[in-house]
C-alpha cells in the first residue's frame, strides 16, 4: 500500500466537484467535469488512493467481474506512477473509460474499509486514471503482430461486442462487427444520455479498434441484410451481442395512448439531437408533466433528459418501497446491497415515488394521455397489494415506461442460425459462451440477461478467450468469467 496508515489519515469519502446543478442542466455535457491534470482533482484522488489497504483479500477484487487488480493501481496512484497504474488496468478492462462512468461499482460495496469506514472511491480512481492515460498519450493501437487467416463476425456494437472484437482483433483474427444503426456503440451510443457519458469516449475507442484493423459495417440488419446462412458461410466463427432489448411493458387500460412511450423511444431521438443531429417529429418533455415509471438507472436517464428538456414537472414511480440508506442486515458485507441512491438527475429537479402501483393510463378525448391513476401499495408475502382508499391521478401528459427489459428481441436470425432460446428469452449457451450451433458464441446480455456494463465487457473478453481457443486450438487471453459465474458478484 502507498500509505500504511492512509485510511486512518483520510477516513470520509471525497469527490472531485460536479458541475453545479443550474450550469449543467442548461446543455448536455458530462455532470463531472473530469479534469484530468487539475491539481485539486489529482489530490483528491491521490488521498482517496492512500485509504486503500491492500488487503491479504481483495474482496473489491474478487466482486469485479472483470477481475480488476483495484489494489495494485491505487497504489500506484498514490505515488503518481500514473503510466504503470494505466498498465495495469487496461490489462483487465478494454474500457475503463465507460465503466469509470457508467458502472455502479460493486466493487465499492465489497471494500474491506467499508465495513466500518466509507468505501474508497474506487470508480472516481479508475476514470481518472483512464483520463490521465488519453491525457498523456498513454493510449494507444495495439494492432497484432500476426494474422491468423481466421475471419469472425461479432454482431452487435455494445459493450460485449466491442471488448470481444478487440480481443480478437489483437489476437491476431480479422473481425467485422455488424451493427444495424447508422454508427457503432449500441446503447452506449443511443441509450446512455450525453451528460453521463460524452459520445467522443465511445467514438475515440471505436478509431483505436479501427487503427488496430477491427472493421465496422453499419446499417446492417443481420437476419434481412444479411442471413444467418451467409454468416456460417463467410466467417470462421460468429460472436452474437445483440443485447436484451425487449422492453417490459406495462398492460393497463390506457397503455396505448398518445404520449405514452417507452425509453428506448424516448431516450435514442434525445441523445441524437444532443450532439448536433436533426430528428423530425421529436418527442420532447418541453411544458409537460412527465411520469417516468420505473425507479432504475434508465427512469433516472429519462429524468435528467426531461429536466434539460425544460419540463414542467417530473415525477418517477418505483413499486418497491424506498431502499435503506444503510446496509440491511439481510445484505450484509461483501454482497452488493439495495441502498437508496441519488443520481446525479435526482440532483437536478424532480420528485421520486415509491410503493405505487400503475393502475391505469387516463386520456383525454383526443386519446392523448392526461394522467396517470395510482395506488399505494404495501408488500404481502413479499408481493405488492394495493392498499385501499389510496387511489389518486398524477396528471401527466408524457408517460415513459423504464421498467427494464426481458429477453433478446425476435429476429430471423436466430431461427436461421438455429440457436435455442431459454424460458426467459435468452440465447442457449454453454459455460465457455458457445451455442449448440458450431462456431457460434454469445456474450453479454443476449445470454446473461439485462445486467452491468461491467458484465457485458467481462463476458465480451471471456467469449473472445473461447473462440480463439475454438479457432486456434489453444488461446492466451483472458478469460475473466464463465457463462455460469454468479457466487457473491451481482
Amino acid at each position: 500500500m502507498g500509505d500504511p496508515r492512509g485510511f486512518l489519515r483520510t477516513r470520509e469519502r471525497e469527490l472531485p466537484a460536479s458541475r453545479p446543478v443550474d450550469v449543467r442542466i442548461q446543455d448536455w455535457a458530462e455532470v463531472h467535469a473530469h479534469r484530468a491534470g487539475h491539481p485539486e482533482d489529482v489530490a483528491v484522488v491521490s488521498r482517496q488512493a492512500s485509504r486503500c489497504m491492500d488487503c491479504g483479500v481483495p474482496f473489491c477484487h474478487f466482486q469485479c467481474p472483470l477481475g480488476n487488480l483495484v489494489p495494485e493501481w491505487n497504489h500506484l496512484v498514490f505515488r503518481g506512477q500514473w503510466e504503470q497504474a494505466f498498465d495495469r488496468l487496461q490489462s483487465t478492462n478494454n474500457f475503463p473509460d465507460f465503466t469509470g462512468r457508467l458502472c455502479p461499482a460493486p466493487c465499492e460495496a465489497s471494500c474491506v474499509l467499508g465495513i466500518n469506514q466509507p468505501a474508497v472511491t474506487i470508480k472516481n480512481v479508475e476514470a481518472t486514471i483512464i483520463d490521465e492515460a488519453w491525457d498523456r498519450g498513454l493510449v494507444v493501437p495495439q494492432p497484432p503482430q500476426r494474422h491468423s487467416g481466421r475471419t469472425v463476425a461479432v454482431v452487435g456494437s455494445g459493450p460485449a461486442g466491442l471488448a470481444a472484437a478487440q480481443q480478437l482483433t489483437r489476437a491476431g483474427h480479422t473481425v467485422v462487427v455488424l451493427e444495424r444503426d447508422d454508427r457503432p456503440g449500441g446503447l452506449l451510443r443511443y441509450g446512455i444520455p450525453e451528460f453521463k457519458m460524452e459520445k467522443r469516449h465511445v467514438d475515440r475507442r471505436l478509431a483505436q479498434m479501427e487503427a488496430e484493423g477491427t472493421r465496422f459495417r453499419t446499417g446492417v440488419e443481420v437476419g434481412r441484410d444479411l442471413t444467418g446462412e451467409q454468416l456460417l458461410a463467410s466467417y470462421d466463427a460468429v460472436v452474437l451481442a445483440v443485447g436484451s432489448t425487449v422492453p417490459r411493458d406495462l398492460p393497463v387500460p390506457g397503455r396505448d395512448a398518445v404520449g405514452v412511450l417507452q425509453a428506448m423511444e424516448y431516450l435514442p431521438p434525445a441523445n441524437r439531437v444532443a450532439v448536433g443531429e436533426d430528428v423530425p417529429d421529436q418527442v420532447t418533455a418541453t411544458g409537460l408533466d412527465v411520469v417516468v415509471i420505473g425507479g432504475g438507472d434508465t427512469g433516472a436517464d429519462c429524468v435528467g433528459t426531461a429536466v434539460r428538456q425544460g419540463a414542467r414537472s417530473v415525477t418517477q414511480l418505483e413499486i418497491l418501497p424506498q431502499p435503506p440508506d444503510a446496509r440491511p442486515a439481510h445484505q450484509p458485507w461483501p454482497t452488493y446491497p439495495t441502498l437508496f441512491k441519488v443520481t446525479s438527475a435526482h440532483e437536478e429537479g424532480g420528485e421520486r415515488v415509491y410503493a405505487v402501483s400503475t393502475q391505469a393510463l387516463e386520456a383525454d378525448d383526443d386519446g392523448r394521455v392526461r394522467a396517470v391513476r395510482l395506488v399505494d401499495v404495501e408488500l404481502v408475502d413479499g408481493r405488492p397489494a394495493p392498499v385501499a382508499g389510496t387511489e389518486r391521478e398524477l396528471p401527466a401528459q408524457l408517460v415513459l415506461l423504464a421498467m427494464g427489459f426481458t429477453g433478446v428481441e425476435p429476429s430471423p436470425l436466430l431461427d436461421q442460425l438455429g440457436v435455442a432460446l431459454t424460458g426467459r428469452g435468452t440465447v442457449v449457451r454453454a459455460d465457455d459462451f458457445a451455442t449448440e450451433v458450431p462456431g457460434v458464441f454469445v456474450a453479454g446480455d443476449a445470454g446473461r440477461g439485462q445486467s452491468l456494463i461491467v458484465w457485458a465487457i467481462a463476458e465480451g473478453r471471456a467469449a473472445a478467450a473461447s473462440v480463439d481457443a475454438y479457432l486456434t486450438g489453444r488461446t492466451e487471453l483472458p478469460a475473466p468469467v464463465t457463462a455460469s459465474t454468479v457466487a457473491l458478484r451481482v
